[in-house]
């Protein structure tokens, strides 16, 4: 929908609205109420008509302040984003603003011309119908312009649809923002119900006792009294009946919806749990249809994770594969490194990524030439100059994964696991706790494993001596916390 179809359409609504509260409700009100004489019709007619102008006139000046934010991006090729959210935003507000246009400057732009020229009209003798007419003339013309301003703001709520979609989809284009995904809540479905049905249920009789007032007062003024004593009961008795309808209904359609943006708020924040609602209207489907969409996202999450685990695990085994003597390795150290990394107190989520950072951490192996990752036998120092690049090479691999901020937590081990706690180890030669916890403990449990895994050129050393190497280096190779934990770990459980 454009700009100029937006138009249209609220002018639509406002014709449909005034034939259904002023033509129908309204005529039918004053002419089957007032009984006016013959002679002061004309005239009548004549201030009718200047009150209508006034009304027309104020009220377009009201509607076009209202419309100007939205008219102004449409007619402009390069609006900017804040323009783009004022417009959504007014739009947004458009109902309400069209409810108060029509409480405002409709009601009193009618009301206010047409009781200065009655009441002069009358003061110097041209009209003779009595003072208290204009009384009920604005008691009639609010009740009127009330239904009017309610049918106007449902019918605006409808049409405003297409061009909120249309502003979403230009500011997701040219900005990459979505405008949808902020809170707007500017008036509660629960309010909206409640001064709906107090609205349906007060306003008929409402305006039934004022027209049968107005009737008794111009047949027999002597009734009045009498008719306001059981009047008066019964318009209490609706009020007080449509007020406690209006907030059981409101609170039934309130409660669904608050589970359900619980729910909603719960899903946002990674909490994935069923909604307990018991109902027998739609709600039951919407509710029925949250807990299937949240089963179905733990399901795919549970996926999601079996296929991530298996792609550590086929990693580790594609760099344990490329060198036999290794093989298994990668696994190892993952093992160890989760045990030092209970031991040391680190919750779950820690634990899962150090894990996974285990089984990455010789990956820039890779980046190794074959002929001196598979060689047999002592390295020259230049052939060793390129092994120690690996932990950098594995770096600079994670970091060009997407999404990056999913890798991030699996550099530091990856990076530093051959860091020394004396500041003799490399890529960067930190020492002490400088050096990322992941990569202390990854220094442990890859010192174990190569000392203990047999290589071509070597038989792996026994338990006892590699756990007396490391603690012979606790404090200058290797974090002495760390070092400690495993030397027990392994003395208790192996």
């Amino acid at each position: 929908m454009n700009f100029k179809q937006f138009q249209r359409t609220i002018i639509r609504n406002y014709i449909v609205g005034s034939l259904v509260a002023v033509i129908i409700v309204g005529s039918t009100f004053i002419s089957q109420t007032l009984n006016v004489p013959s002679q002061d019709m004309t005239l009548l007619l004549a201030i009718l008509l200047f009150s209508l102008f006034c009304m027309f006139t104020s009220e377009f000046l009201v509607f076009r302040l209202h419309i100007k934010p939205i008219k102004r991006v449409f007619t402009s090729n390069n609006a900017s984003k804040e323009h783009l959210r004022s417009a959504y935003l007014r739009t947004l507000h458009f109902p309400i603003l069209t409810f108060k246009r029509i409480m405002l400057p409709h009601f009193l732009g009618i009301a206010i011309p047409s009781s200065i020229l009655t009441s002069l009209f009358i003061f110097n003798g041209l009209l003779s119908i009595p003072y208290y007419f204009i009384i009920f003339a604005w008691l009639g013309s609010f009740l009127i312009a009330f239904l009017h301003a309610i049918i106007e703001f449902f019918l605006t709520t409808n049409a405003i649809k297409p061009i909120l979609k249309s502003l979403k989809e230009r500011t997701l284009i040219e900005y990459n923002t979505d405008l949808s995904f902020e809170n707007y809540v500017l008036i509660s479905i629960q309010k909206k119900f409640f001064l709906s049905t107090l609205f349906i249920g007060v306003f008929p009789v409402t305006l039934f006792s004022l027209a049968t007032f107005i009737r008794l007062l111009q047949i027999d003024p002597f009734l009045v009294a009498d008719y306001w004593r059981w009047a008066g009961i019964i318009i209490i008795l609706v009020v007080l009946i449509s007020v406690y309808f209006s907030v059981l209904l409101s609170r039934e359609v309130q409660q669904p919806m608050n589970q359900l943006q619980l729910g909603m708020k719960n899903v946002q924040s990674g909490k994935l749990e069923p909604i307990d609602g018991y109902y027998s209207d739609e709600f039951s489907n919407l509710i029925s249809g949250f807990n299937h969409m949240t089963q179905s996202i733990i399901e795919k999450e549970n996926l999601n994770e079996d296929l991530v685990e298996s792609y550590f695990s086929v990693f580790a085994a594609t760099l344990d594969a490329r060198d036999s003597y290794t093989s298994g390795h990668s696994t190892r150290v993952a093992h160890f490194a989760y045990q030092i990394g209970k031991e040391a107190g680190l919750a779950n989520d820690e634990l899962n990524l150090l894990r996974k950072s285990a089984l990455l951490h010789d990956i820039g192996k890779i980046g190794v030439r074959d002929e001196v990752l598979l060689k047999d036998g002592k390295l020259t120092e230049e052939e060793f100059e390129q092994i120690k690049l690996h932990p950098t090479i594995g770096a600079e691999i994670l970091e060009k994964i997407n999404p990056k901020e999913a890798m991030e937590a699996f550099i530091p081990g990856v990076k530093y696991h051959h860091e020394r706690y004396d500041g003799k180890g490399y890529p960067d030669g930190l020492f002490g706790t400088t050096i990322p916890t992941f990569g202390r403990i990854l220094a442990v449990a890859d010192a174990y494993d190569a000392m203990t895994s047999d290589r071509t050129y070597r038989k792996g050393m026994a338990k006892e001596k590699a756990l007396s190497i490391l603690d012979e280096g606790k404090g200058t190779q290797w974090d002495p916390y760390f070092a400690q934990l495993f030397i027990d770990w392994m003395k208790t459980n192996n």
